[in-house]
């Protein structure tokens, strides 16, 4: 029974340490990042990334500033070795970005891995064995001397074999895999005997990297464990000392923090926490919780919706909405208490001083999020059930951002009236907020700016649709859209892209990005019409907007959506070029 000890399980022993330094301590600045989103995260996945995915999220791993990216395990898949070859050989990682290929030791790999990337400017081979009892006795039934001899004899052939391609500059990452819960001399004796075959130096550069491969322990064992380590590696200038915390009990970004300040200097993980069993280290989750300290974490998550759409694109798995710094509701209150004590704060923030709101630990727009649904007057049932009537009543199904955002708009409006809203407000409210501005009957819309003769009156309105044409070309798709400007003015353009919607987009020649889209039916039968929603960005103006359009036709309903989202975006902003 869980309610009692159970005699199965037992705690690491504690570390002899009398004279700990590292509670003492105070983080001052953020690690060497390593990501390993494309080879510990890939292998986690249901159905592993394929080329193309890999290739989109190691370039946004790029943009988002990590310096060192595990790529992948190339003498064991095919898929990882081509990549490889395909960034070294199209010149794809840039001078200051380090790759890392990880290998077992075994001869035949270690020969594969070394050819997979040959002639990169610098790599990072990484090695690693498991030493822990329980792997030592039943899966491999080696004795320590075996081990170290095994390390000892692989290191030196990936000595003989980097020694003929001078050309790449070399770093050894060894990891002392189930180092969590391997006896700590052990574990020591192992890494010195990995230092002194590469013979770790000045212009040999080598990583020793202490996982949690499971955590087993509290984080303070951990850091107890890792500042043993430092205070007894051979050759300790020469070593850049790395953890590679998993989230077994919940508790990787609290092992990595007090890592750091027990002497870690490099940290691996992944985005959002991707991993086998419950994850690897959230690298996002720790480098925001030190900016929240006053710490740059020398990685841009400004645009954090962005990020995230794009990790869950790759990897297809979704992110929780209560995520740490990401999720749609973090930044959502629904208790009258919380809301009352933001609003407040909010109120007095001095917008040049220390960011002091209550519940808010950092400022949303500092991720490129809004305040729009941060205060929500309704419990959890008034996002709810302001989409369950549209889907009801109108069979609009919205997305959950877009059910945030809507809300928001309904709980002002709400907030105005002093009344609760029926079925048909609400109705109302999605058509003039979404639905009434993009299309124009006869081509002469009054909510254009047009008066009933076709002149404009001179009042920016909306952007407003008239016709459009398709064509192939060169790019997969072209459009010639004509459509009224906000000023009432009428434009016909030529654009481009791989679908009607991007080349919607490059017709209005306005800086849109879309991030997401959906389409749906509104009812059956021939006489339908179908709903088309698309999330957008601009640049510089914080969080997204959704647009809709509703036509019998898909690809006109598309188009009204990417005009919506245009419109929404309001005319100082949306203006053609």
């Amino acid at each position: 029974m869980l309610s009692h000890p159970s005699t199965r399980y037992r705690a690491l022993p504690a570390v002899d340490i009398p004279d700990r330094q590292w509670p003492a301590r105070t983080l001052t600045q953020a690690p060497v990042w390593l990501s390993t989103d494309l080879r510990d995260g890939n292998q986690a996945l249901f159905e592993p990334m394929n080329r193309e995915r890999k290739l989109r999220l190691f370039h946004e791993l790029v943009r988002i500033g990590f310096k060192e990216i595990e790529v992948g395990f190339p003498s064991a898949s095919r898929t990882d070795y081509e990549i490889v070859r395909h960034l070294i050989d199209a010149d794809l990682i840039p001078a200051d970005v380090t790759p890392m290929v990880i290998t077992q030791l075994r001869e035949d790999l270690i020969e594969a891995t070394v050819r997979s990337v040959a002639g990169a400017r610098r790599v990072i081979v990484h090695f690693y064995n498991a030493i822990a009892p329980a792997w030592r006795e039943i899966v491999f039934n080696m004795r320590v001397p075996e081990i170290i001899a095994m390390v000892e004899r692989h290191i030196g052939l990936l000595r003989t074999l980097t020694a003929a391609h001078p050309e790449t500059e070399w770093i050894l990452q060894y990891s002392p895999e189930t180092f969590c819960m391997a006896e700590l001399d052990v574990s020591l004796a192992v890494c010195n005997a990995a230092i002194r075959a590469w013979d770790a130096g000045p212009q040999r550069p080598m990583i020793v990297n202490l996982p949690t491969t499971v955590e087993v322990s509290t984080p303070n064992v951990f850091a107890d464990q890792i500042e043993w380590m430092d205070r007894r590696l051979e050759r300790r200038e020469h070593i850049v000392l790395s953890v590679h915390p998993h989230n077994d009990r919940g508790t990787g970004v609290a092992c990595a923090e007090q890592a750091m300040l027990a002497g870690a200097q490099r940290v691996e993980g992944c985005l959002f926490g991707n991993g086998e069993r419950s994850g690897n280290l959230d690298v996002v989750t720790l480098a925001l919780n030190l900016y929240t300290q006053g710490i740059a974490p020398g990685l841009d998550f400004s645009d954090i919706a962005a990020v995230a759409r794009i990790a869950e694109e790759c990897t297809a798995l979704p992110i929780h909405p209560r995520h740490p710094y990401v999720g749609d509701l973090v930044f959502t209150a629904f208790s009258g208490s919380h809301q009352d004590a933001i609003a407040k704060g909010f109120a007095a923030q001095d917008p040049d001083g220390p960011w002091r709101v209550p519940y808010l630990p950092i400022d949303p727009h500092d991720l490129g999020r809004t305040y729009d649904s941060i205060v929500r007057v309704n419990s959890q049932s008034g996002k709810g059930g302001i989409a369950f009537l549209l889907q009801r009543d109108h069979g609009v199904v919205m997305p959950r951002r877009m059910q945030v955002e809507f809300s928001a708009i309904v709980q002002a409006q709400a907030d105005a009236s002093e009344t609760e809203l029926t079925s048909e407000q609400i109705w109302a409210l999605f058509e003039k907020t979404y639905l009434a501005p993009s299309l124009a009957p006869d081509g002469v819309p009054a909510a254009s700016g047009r008066t009933a003769d076709g002149r404009s009156d001179g009042v920016p309105r909306a952007y407003t649709y008239r016709r459009h044409r398709l064509y192939e070309c060169e790019e997969g798709q072209g459009m010639e859209l004509e459509f009224y400007a906000p000023d009432g003015s009428v434009h016909v353009r030529q654009g481009a892209g791989n679908g009607p919607i991007a080349a919607a987009v490059a017709a209005l020649a306005l800086p849109l990005r879309i991030d997401s889209y959906e389409e749906r039916s509104l009812g059956s039968g021939a006489d339908a019409s179908a709903i088309a929603i698309v999330e957008t960005a601009w640049p510089g103006v914080p969080g997204s907007r959704f647009g809709v359009g509703r036509h019998a036709n898909i690809v006109t309903a598309s188009i009204l959506a990417v005009l919506s989202a245009a419109t929404r975006y309001g005319t100082d902003a949306a203006r053609p070029s």
